[in-house]
């Protein structure tokens, strides 16, 4: 895991006077070590291999302080989680392209997409609190294993 990345969420946890607790760090490091997205279950499982007490709302609570801060994402349609790849920003626009054979999951930032659905939203003068656009498919790799079979 990298270090500097860690060091990055500790920084931004201590500027808005948050904690990042043992728990939550783990957590973060198990979505960040992962390729594709996990469900709270299957973290659950990898976070019982350094704590074996750990249950259900431990997962659930350092999820919920994690999107909140805005280091993760939700993917909604698969009820899993990702890192964000601009995270610290509360507040952003996301386009993630997931794969349906091998769950691999890439987080888009497009300024022309961004400021298309800012457009959007002001025109509306509405007020977003979340905003995630979800592209399912088949990655180049999976499609490129489709092809010699």
């Amino acid at each position: 895991m990298n270090q500097q990345l860690i060091q990055q969420v500790e920084d931004i946890c201590a500027t808005r006077g948050v904690r990042l607790t043992p728990q939550r760090r783990s957590v973060f490091v198990l979505i960040c070590e992962n390729k594709k997205a996990s469900s709270a279950y299957e973290l659950l499982e990898q976070l019982k291999a350094s704590e074996p007490k750990a249950k259900p709302p431990t997962v659930y609570r350092a999820l919920d302080f994690l999107l909140e801060q805005g280091f993760i994402h939700r993917v909604e349609s698969t009820n899993s989680f990702v890192s964000c790849c601009s995270f610290g920003e509360h507040k952003h626009f996301s386009h993630l392209l997931i794969c349906d054979k091998c769950g691999n999951v890439v987080e888009l930032q497009d300024d022309n997409l961004i400021a298309l659905l800012n457009s959007n939203v002001d025109k509306y003068g509405f007020q977003y609190s979340n905003h995630v656009i979800e592209s399912h498919g088949t990655c180049q790799t999976c499609s490129s294993l489709e092809d010699h079979t």
